[in-house]
């Protein structure tokens, strides 16, 4: 395990798993949101985005989760191993609610600094308009998925768990808590 794609919707736990992962295998981890985002919530352009991938893409050793789906396939390529965590949608948006609860008015650790957590109708709408077309643009990736890459398709924390548990045990480590 050198190169890990974790994907997701919102609220499945991708940055959690990927902070847990990391301190597990001790492999660095990147956040989308980090490539997404500039401070003040400022998006950056497409191209930029792309930029930044491919610049992690290229590297020896990655955790890489989330979204810019414009470079999955890349991803992909480059992923020995690939994580799909596919939560029920009432699950992921309790998740996304006390995540903004817990970290109300700052930025979260997968974010920029000056991205404070703060309420989002329009993102609890496109969390909506996307359960359906989010999880078949992932299924499409992992059919892609070149079958010398180890795939996991977890579809329930208690399945994350058992994946972490699993993990750690080869590396005779314990799995490190949430955050």
């Amino acid at each position: 395990m050198q190169r890990v794609m974790i994907v997701g919707q919102p609220g499945a736990g991708k940055s959690t798993i990927a902070r847990q992962i990391g301190e597990i295998t001790g492999l660095p981890v990147v956040h989308i949101d980090q490539i997404h985002w500039q401070p003040g919530w400022v998006e950056r352009d497409r191209a930029e985005k792309t930029r930044l991938c491919q610049e992690v893409h290229a590297r020896d050793q990655w955790i890489f989760e989330g979204g810019h789906s414009a470079t999955w396939a890349e991803r992909l390529e480059r992923a020995d191993t690939f994580i799909w965590i596919d939560l029920p949608l009432g699950l992921r948006y309790r998740r996304v609610f006390w995540r903004m609860l817990r970290h109300w008015g700052q930025s979260r650790p997968d974010l920029p600094e000056d991205c404070p957590e703060q309420f989002s109708f329009e993102f609890y709408r496109w969390i909506w308009d996307t359960r359906h077309s989010g999880r078949r643009g992932v299924q499409r990736c992992l059919d892609k998925a070149d079958e010398g890459t180890r795939s996991y398709h977890l579809q329930s924390p208690a399945a994350v768990a058992q994946f972490l548990e699993h993990l750690a045990a080869e590396h005779g480590t314990e799995v490190p808590a949430r955050r």
